[in-house]
């Protein structure tokens, strides 16, 4: 019972990321019609972002180590715990969660930028095209990367507080045998937020009503006297947000690298393929979902039946659904369809 539980947690952990993603680049073809293979490298900028913000806060000053006695020897003293005491030194701690404070507005200006810059101009044009300039754009920001912060991981360290694990045994009565990383729980949670945010934007909200029924029909609204394209251009922002914070909490997870975009991006196409293209719903469901299924196929007792069954099991799960349900699990009439 505990290493199911534990494959549960792991794959909706897994599943959150996948959900993400695939809810960014949903809201993004829902909207727009484009097919944008760049998102995951937005997925990565947020990553970087958490990186960049703690190498600001982390710029230090070599000081006399007072503790060492017999000769003279130095040190590196941030300067926020030279200025702020404890309080700097608690502000470094807490960095990857502060650096959604500055993710937040580079998210908005990188996804503003991008569709004003260049996927405006392919709006009508093929999805190949599409396909073929965002893909272009993300090698682009993908050697940018590797440029400015090499080619190796960069750990990223979750405050103190939440660096350990939690007894999650005690909370469903299984005994205390059974932990859990408490990052990997705090995941989920703001995942859970984000997913409920983005649905209760579009669906409670006037904003979100116009934008639903410009997804609908473009023309019938635009005829209303609304400027339904400002509106998608913000939605494309509001997806680079989703998206960017995102890779901001997962770098406590994994250590963000230059090609970790890519490595999310193929995943999370499949999961907006098997949700449904163009449906929200179906991307969070697919993402879950498959995110529990890559969970079990990785035990041990599977793969020593099935060898290297993990790193395909979310492609077999695919073709089994598109086979019966070749517009995914909840997609529409007439979404890709020519």
């Amino acid at each position: 019972m505990d290493s199911i539980l534990i494959q549960i947690l792991n794959g909706l952990d897994k599943g959150a990321a996948y959900a993400l993603i695939a809810l960014g680049l949903t809201l993004v073809f829902g909207t727009l019609g484009i097919v944008n293979f760049a998102h995951g490298a937005i997925f990565m900028l947020g990553a970087f972002c958490a990186v960049t913000f703690r190498k600001l806060l982390t710029l230090s000053v070599k000081v006399k180590d007072e503790s060492v006695t017999m000769f003279a020897a130095y040190k590196d003293e941030p300067y926020l715990k030279i200025w702020f005491g404890d309080t700097g030194e608690a502000i470094i701690d807490y960095a990857v969660p502060l650096s959604i404070l500055i993710a937040i507005p580079f998210m908005v200006l990188v996804g503003y930028a991008m569709e004003r810059g260049l996927i405006r101009h392919f709006y009508k044009r093929a999805h190949a095209d599409q396909i073929l300039v965002t893909f272009g754009l993300a090698i682009v920001v993908q050697e940018l990367i590797k440029a400015s912060f090499g080619a190796n991981p960069i750990p990223q360290a979750a405050p103190d507080i939440v660096a350990g694990s939690a007894n999650v045994g005690l909370w469903f009565g299984l005994g205390e045998s059974l932990v859990y990383p408490w990052w990997r729980l705090i995941y989920l949670c703001f995942s859970g937020v984000m997913i409920f945010a983005v649905f209760s934007f579009l669906q409670f909200t006037t904003y979100g009503m116009v934008v639903r029924a410009g997804m609908r029909d473009r023309e019938t609204v635009g005829l209303l006297g609304i400027n339904i394209q400002r509106r998608f251009t913000i939605v494309f922002a509001i997806a680079a947000v989703v998206a960017g914070t995102a890779g901001v909490m997962y770098t406590p997870i994994l250590p963000p690298d230059y090609h970790m975009g890519m490595d999310f991006l193929v995943l999370s196409f499949v999961v907006v393929v098997v949700g449904g293209m163009g449906s929200l719903g179906g991307a969070v469901t697919a993402g879950f979902l498959l995110g529990i299924v890559q969970s079990f196929a990785s035990m041990n007792e599977v793969k020593s039946i099935i060898p290297g069954i993990d790193q395909i099991i979310i492609y077999l799960v695919a073709v089994v659904i598109l086979l019966t349900l070749p517009r995914g699990l909840m997609g529409r009439a007439g979404v890709m369809d020519d």
